[in-house]
């Protein structure tokens, strides 16, 4: 792929004239001093430095600037389902780093032995066998390692516009440009991939969601007819754009996976732990995977962790080294994991998943009615997503609508992030209300309105 022009390279980099405009407008002395200092000691990256703004304080659902304004996160990285700075969480961190700070490897401990249990307890199926490692790249890449090995071949298949992470690994079974491009490949040989299913924008010129997922399935079964030899096929259950697929798709599917010998990963970095509604997005269509992978929220918005899961007889590396990292079985990271779990189950913020993010959908129906701005919304549980277009008859992104809206929503208190340029997307913690839900979309409401009244 070539790399980006000197204009995508400023915008990526979060240099386009809106966030400069933005900045000067919005920026206290001490956050331009912090930015300024981030950026003479941080390598810089797109879509991280620099930065956006500089925060000093996380609690629930809110973060909190250098000036004092305070903004509801409908971002977090996806790692604030319980919220920021849970009590009960703090709480379980620091009685673990005062019984037991750290476990040298070849040592067990009692907190990475209870997380096991409890994530071989939630997961669907009989995925009972786990290996911890420090973030979701890692554990992207023991999932692929493991499929090798129990297989005995290397290709992988996924699609394109995934996210897997940022290792060589990862970004090989990604499929965006951005992790893939700048110079550093060649990645991972046997990397492969198929257009994704999304029925507002398809990439096999189909008009619904049923036609586009028809389609897409019948090119994976196709793939790996033609191949014969695809170790696994990794995808996100519910893409996080997000594009929600319809009943039966992942059965089809997985029947493909079965019929040709390759073992089915599910990466549920994003989605897993409650946060389209059910405690895993892949229970929506019934579906287990070989493998499922699990990150970002898995630590509490606190500690980095995450985790694979797979069948019993996926444990096929006992004369070999797949993850094998310092913090394994960290103790700490283990009990904060565990808690946050035991937080999202005695809290019941699954349903609270459920129920708020249905509500939220209907309420974004009823914008688009409102909004010319507005392309296409969808979305399952808190996992939403608002597209713009500068026409509905011929889908053209919105691209500096997007971004304005984004600066006019920061500027009233609410935090999102753009996926692909014209998507709003909106990723709550599972703790958020009917009322703060509420008051988050009557600030983006305000926002589409006057941009839209502004034509950025």
């Amino acid at each position: 792929m070539n790399k980006p022009t000197p204009s995508e390279s400023e915008s990526d980099t979060n240099l386009s004239p809106q966030r400069r405009a933005w900045a000067e407008k919005n920026l206290d002395a001490e956050a331009q001093t912090l930015l300024a200092e981030d950026e003479k000691y941080f390598l810089r990256q797109s879509v991280s430095t620099p930065c956006l703004n500089a925060i000093v304080k996380a609690d629930g659902i809110w973060i909190e600037d250098t000036a004092g304004r305070r903004y509801m996160d409908f971002h977090g990285n996806n790692v604030h389902h319980i919220g920021y700075g849970h009590p009960r969480l703090k709480r379980a961190i620091a009685e673990q780093m005062d019984a037991l700070p750290f476990a040298p490897r070849r040592y067990t401990c009692g907190p990475a032995v209870a997380l096991a249990a409890k994530l071989a307890e939630i997961a669907p199926g009989n995925l009972s066998k786990v290996l911890f490692t420090p973030g979701g790249s890692d554990a992207v890449e023991v999932a692929i390692k493991i499929a090798r090995a129990a297989t005995g071949r290397y290709k992988m298949l996924s699609f394109w516009d995934a996210f897997h992470g940022a290792g060589f690994g990862a970004a090989a079974v990604g499929g965006e440009a951005l992790f893939r491009s700048g110079g550093v490949g060649p990645l991972m040989p046997g990397a492969e991939h198929v257009a994704p299913y999304a029925g507002y924008r398809c990439p096999y010129g189909t008009s619904t969601i049923g036609a586009s997922a028809d389609a897409c399935a019948r090119m994976i079964e196709y793939v790996l007819e033609r191949e014969g030899d695809i170790a696994a096929f990794i995808a996100e259950p519910m893409r996080a754009v997000p594009h929600i697929p319809p009943p039966g798709f992942w059965r089809r599917v997985r029947a493909a996976c079965d019929r040709h010998g390759t073992l089915l990963i599910f990466d549920e970095i994003p989605t897993g732990l409650g946060k389209t509604g059910k405690m895993f997005a892949s229970q929506h269509d019934g579906v287990v995977p070989d493998l499922l992978v699990l990150g970002k929220a898995l630590g509490g918005g606190i500690v980095p962790i995450a985790a694979v899961l797979a069948r019993p007889e996926l444990d096929v590396g006992a004369a070999y080294a797949f993850g094998h990292y310092t913090h394994e079985k960290n103790p700490v990271t283990a009990r904060a994991a565990l808690t946050t779990i035991q937080i999202i189950e005695d809290e019941e913020l699954v349903a609270n998943a459920g129920r708020v993010g249905a509500s939220a959908l209907a309420r974004l129906h009823e914008m688009k009615s409102k909004h010319a701005l507005i392309g296409d919304v969808r979305g399952l549980g808190l996992l939403l997503g608002i597209e713009l277009v500068t026409s509905r008859v011929s889908k053209a992104p919105a691209k500096a609508a997007a971004e304005a809206v984004m600066y006019r929503a920061l500027e009233t208190g609410l935090s999102f992030k753009t996926t692909f340029g014209n998507v709003l997307t909106l990723t709550p913690p599972l703790t958020v209300t009917e009322a703060e839900m509420g008051k988050a979309l009557d600030i983006l409401d305000e926002a589409i309105g006057t941009v839209a009244a502004e034509k950025p």
